[in-house]
């Protein structure tokens, strides 16, 4: 008869002496009838143990805890550093935590492990995925629960490819050796393993237990994907004649951080849209417009299987000023790559941390940086003299580009109305509703998106010059009109169906299909009519004279073509622009998915059918009399067929060198706080009853999701999202505290909790309980 878990104490007394690679501490157990019935007798047995003297921890040990059918993990209760004196009443506090008269649990006891330097969760499979990696969990220091307890700890989380090289990490190749041997001995490939790691190095299996975990991909399919991506990034990391850059990274964040605004597992649809509506072509177009290097027909996005990723030379070639060349744009580069290597908690803070994308007023202070890297006077001089030539090409109040791209942006509404109104097909509607809305949407979009980064850069350079202070900047950004703003008051000012009427289309999710409209489900986002009243009062901001003086010298000093009326009067229109163009092209794109699903449900297709179709259908459809069904058919079947892959890879959110595709450490991301508020308050996700004063937690967070500012929240948390990211201006202008771009290591803490206490002032965020 093959191995058979049973409880937590008879499944390690099973394990005792039969495993090389990790030791199982000396361990007594009792079942509950039995304490009961003998304590005495119970008692003296435990005393006579030789390690009975030490600090023991007192566990529990029930019936199906840990046994073939469920875990239970974390349901009762444990003791630790109890002494034999205070064992009985441990033993009956444990036991009483069961809730019920069972014979056959269990308590189990044994010495504390002395001298503890780390310890956590193994996974033998994913628990999301069901993929065979390795995912360890575990951290620093003597206190066996921090993973298990979810306390606050210095905690790191590493993934291994099961069937790649051995790891390297001291810490990773032992247990990896520890799950193959009981994987070995139970004949179970799904495990859930708690080890601790003694100050000699030696590992102690504290406790392990069978993983429910379904697979959607078989294990040979996924290892040959895996090897694919490893292939494909070790071509990438070349060198390209047309790219300035010895090698490249990827990243989920960095640039159009595609992480937040289509997700780290997009449907076939919401990627391919993305592509074509931005990151294939019209990223670069207009980037270039804008006085950056040319990288047309270089895709600013990959994606690994369904994961996307950009592709970071390519961006950081773009940040260069396309009077900049030869030898300084390829050092520009290098430096750029290496900063990113050697600070990965900033790839989703380039263009504030990393690039020089803009003259700001701190450009003395970032040219040095430049210095103390080995760039010459010579070099850091011209780049900051094309850097102005740049800049003051955007900023200027007669001939910046962003004033045209407000009015592209207005074409695309009218052209809106009059394709929707046209007797074209419903599938030539979304063909031209798609190719407007990269003409006059997403282009537009792109150009002031650079300006609003522009804007954004300057505003906090006068911070870092002493000008402002961050409470008057978080006031100017508070006191802006954007669609936020707006959105408030018409929250509360209108009914029903003026509300829908303007702000319907707008969906969680903007490239997600399956995401309900607002107007289509008004009663998921709480929209009502209107309850009267006002929202709180925006902040006021004014310069003083000595400000403006101030102001008017550095734009002197740095040769700004601009004065300080015209500067601050780009800063609100940029931004402002920004915000509303966003808001313009979402409803082309909202209506030709619209369309796209009706298309879908004539020939028989759902709405989550039509997720896992291409966009390019629609491209065949107008280019050729292929029939609907058919294309459709191909392109769904194609998609779920890719997305099984999608949702059975784990790739880390940097990719360095190829080798990060077998293993890697979870990236420790450095949150963005915005505002400098405090709140203490309920964590609650969207789908909770209750919004109003709660911490609200969203994983990837992008326009869609601004019903939840009607609610009257308190405060949020997202795991994506960089500090110019749309849901960090949203807080910042109605002046709530949150955290962007947390990263899903801590947000997945965080929004499991059910009160937190955010610090922005302080940049901490606190488990509350």
């Amino acid at each position: 008869m093959g191995f058979v878990f049973r409880s937590k104490a008879e499944t390690l007394e099973a394990l005792a002496g039969r495993l090389q690679s990790a030791s199982v501490l000396p361990l007594f157990h009792v079942g509950t009838a039995e304490w009961k019935a003998d304590r005495n007798g119970v008692l003296a047995r435990l005393g006579r143990l030789d390690w009975a003297g030490a600090p023991l921890i007192v566990r529990s040990s029930a019936e199906g805890e840990d046994g073939e059918c469920c875990s239970m993990a974390g349901k009762f209760l444990s003791l630790q550093d109890v002494g034999l004196a205070e064992a009985p009443a441990a033993i009956d506090r444990v036991a009483a935590a069961y809730g019920r008269d069972n014979p056959k649990d269990r308590v189990l006891i044994q010495p504390m492990l002395a001298g503890v330097a780390a310890s956590g969760v193994a996974f033998t499979r994913d628990p999301s995925t069901g993929s065979p990696y390795l995912v360890v969990n575990g951290a620093e220091g003597a206190d066996t629960s921090v993973v298990t307890g979810g306390k606050a700890g210095a905690t790191w989380c590493r993934t291994h490819w099961r069937f790649g090289p051995e790891p390297q990490d001291d810490r990773i190749r032992p247990i990896l050796l520890l799950a193959r041997e009981l994987i070995a001995i139970t004949g179970r490939d799904a495990l859930d393993i708690e080890f601790a790691f003694d100050q000699g190095g030696r590992l102690w299996l504290l406790q392990v237990r069978p993983l429910a975990v379904a697979t959607g991909v078989e294990d040979a399919e996924l290892d040959r994907a895996v090897r694919q991506v490893m292939a494909k990034v070790g071509q990438a990391m070349c060198p390209h004649p047309l790219l300035k850059g010895a090698r490249t990274v990827f990243g989920i964040m960095p640039d159009w951080n595609p992480a937040e605004i289509i997700g780290v597992r997009p449907s076939p649809l919401a990627l391919s849209l993305y592509r074509e509506l931005v990151t294939d072509s019209i990223w670069a177009y207009q980037r270039h417009n804008y006085g950056y290097r040319n990288l047309r027909s270089f895709p600013l996005l990959v994606h690994f299987h369904g994961l996307p990723y950009i592709d970071v030379r390519v961006s950081f070639n773009s940040f260069v000023p396309r009077d900049v060349d030869g030898e300084l744009a390829e050092k520009l580069v290098d430096y750029y790559i290496e900063r990113l290597l050697a600070r990965p908690s900033l790839h989703d803070k380039v263009e504030f941390e990393i690039v020089l994308s803009a003259y700001t007023f701190d450009m003395d202070q970032r040219l040095d940086t430049l210095a103390a890297h080995g760039f010459s006077e010579d070099e850091c001089t011209g780049l900051a003299d094309a850097l102005r030539r740049l800049t003051n090409t955007i900023i200027n109040r007669k001939t910046g580009l962003w004033q045209a791209d407000i009015e592209k942006v207005r074409v695309l509404e009218e052209r809106r109305q009059l394709i929707q109104t046209s007797r074209m097909s419903a599938r030539e509607k979304v063909y031209w509703l798609l190719e407007d809305c990269k003409r006059y949407g997403t282009l537009p979009f792109a150009g002031l998106a650079r300006a609003g980064f522009v804007a954004v850069q300057m505003l906090r350079s006068l911070v870092a010059a002493g000008v402002l202070a961050p409470e008057e900047l978080n006031a100017f950004l508070g006191g802006l009109n954007t669609v936020g703003s707006e959105l408030a008051h018409d929250t509360k000012s209108l009914d029903k169906a003026a509300f829908l009427a303007k702000y319907g289309h707008l969906r969680p999710g903007t490239y997600d299909l399956r995401s309900p409209r607002y107007d289509r489900a008004p009663e998921l986002y709480g929209i009502g009519d209107g309850h009267g009243g006002e929202p709180p009062p925006r902040p006021r901001f004014a310069l003083s004279l000595p400000q403006m003086r101030a102001i008017e010298s550095l734009l002197a000093q740095h040769g700004l073509d601009n004065d300080v009326v015209g500067l601050f009067d780009f800063f609100q229109a940029a931004i402002e622009g920004r915000e509303k163009s966003k808001f313009i092209f979402t409803r082309a794109l909202s209506d030709a998915l619209e369309l796209l699903a009706e298309l879908g449900e004539s020939a028989g297709f759902a709405r989550d059918d039509m997720a896992f179709a291409d966009i390019a259908v629609v491209r065949e459809w107008q280019a050729s009399c292929a029939d609907d069904a058919d294309t459709l058919a191909a392109s769904i079947a194609r998609g779920r067929a890719q997305y099984r892959l999608t949702q059975a890879l784990l790739l880390p959110a940097l990719i360095a060198v190829p080798g990060d595709v077998w293993s890697f450490a979870t990236l420790d991301t450095d949150p963005n706080f915005i505002t400098l508020k405090s709140v203490t308050a309920p964590a609650r996700r969207t789908g909770d009853s209750s919004l109003a004063g709660a911490i609200v937690c969203i994983e990837s967070a992008d326009p869609g999701f601004d019903w939840i500012f009607a609610h009257g929240i308190a405060g949020l948390v997202t795991a994506f999202g960089g500090t110019n990211s749309h849901m960090a201006i949203r807080a910042a202008e109605l002046g709530i505290p949150a955290v962007i771009g947390a990263g899903l290591t801590k947000y997945s803490c965080w929004a499991n909790a059910s009160v937190l206490h955010l610090d922005c002032a302080n940049r901490k965020v606190e488990v509350v309980r």
